[in-house]
């Protein structure tokens, strides 16, 4: 990469750019080898230091993953693209799909850990679902993996009296999922409601995930309305923000009156 006298970036920042491009154009494909810290000292002309932070940013940004005694090297895994809006239709978990299943393609899923259990609505989750002191709720807490990779930690929440005795209270909900069995309840969602922020993960999240130091999490909270509006689930969900691109393919709403101004 080409750099000129009065380019103020921090040294390893170049060095981790430049080791970007070349993954970028092919130089390095996935499950090769980076060059090491002796190398990048020798090529470079920097400290063990500035080498080691130059790695560390490729790290950081799920680019690269070090490989206890190997080295670091380029990430195999291919980020999921997850379709937001498409992912949730009623063509999908109406006719017996996964929602998975639009963003997985051939790629293959796995839940390798699902509780299901009868608890106290936390404040936060009362207050949404609109439930008294006194109701509870069948609680959901799943991890999805992907192509053998910890992807997602997802916890539902519905009010237990809604979905008693019902394939939800179950670990395998059947064909469609959650949404399926809500609709012939007489509960179709029809409107969702998605929020999404990020921090850094707590310990237990960052293993579960198996994270690199310094990944972000994506939280996404998703709230499921029926045509009445009521509130029949919220999930809530950690992502791993090196596996996953978050896509929102939508049109654009018509106008009904002429902009102000």
């Amino acid at each position: 990469m080409a750099t000129t006298d009065d380019d103020r970036r921090p040294k390893y920042q170049r060095i981790a750019d430049s080791l970007r491009e070349a993954i970028q154009s092919g130089q390095y494909g996935p499950g090769d080898r980076l060059p090491g810290e002796n190398d990048l000292m020798a090529t470079h002309g920097v400290a063990r230091m500035t080498a080691r932070q130059a790695l560390s940013v490729l790290r950081d940004e799920g680019v690269a993953e070090a490989r206890k005694g190997a080295g670091v090297f380029v990430r195999e895994f291919r980020p999921l693209r997850r379709r937001g809006i498409q992912r949730l239709g009623h063509d999908q978990w109406g006719n017996g799909r996964s929602v998975w299943s639009a963003d997985i393609e051939d790629r293959e899923l796995e839940v390798d850990r699902i509780t299901v259990t009868e608890e106290a609505a936390p404040d936060r989750i009362g207050a949404v679902l609109n439930l008294d002191g006194e109701e509870t709720t069948c609680v959901r807490r799943r991890r999805f993996v992907l192509d053998g990779k910890p992807v997602l930690l997802a916890t539902s929440y519905l009010p237990a009296a809604l979905v008693a005795g019902s394939a939800i209270t179950q670990e395998d909900t059947g064909p469609g999922g959650t949404y399926a069995r809500l609709a012939e309840l007489g509960h179709e969602p029809v409107h969702f409601r998605e929020e999404i922020r990020s921090r850094m993960p707590s310990k237990d999240e960052a293993a579960a995930l198996g994270m690199s130091s310094g990944t972000p999490a994506i939280l996404i909270c998703r709230t499921a309305f029926t045509a009445e509006g009521r509130p029949v689930e919220v999930n809530e969900m950690t992502l791993d923000a090196a596996s996953y691109i978050l896509e929102y393919d939508f049109d654009a709403i018509p106008r009904t009156s002429p902009p102000s101004g």
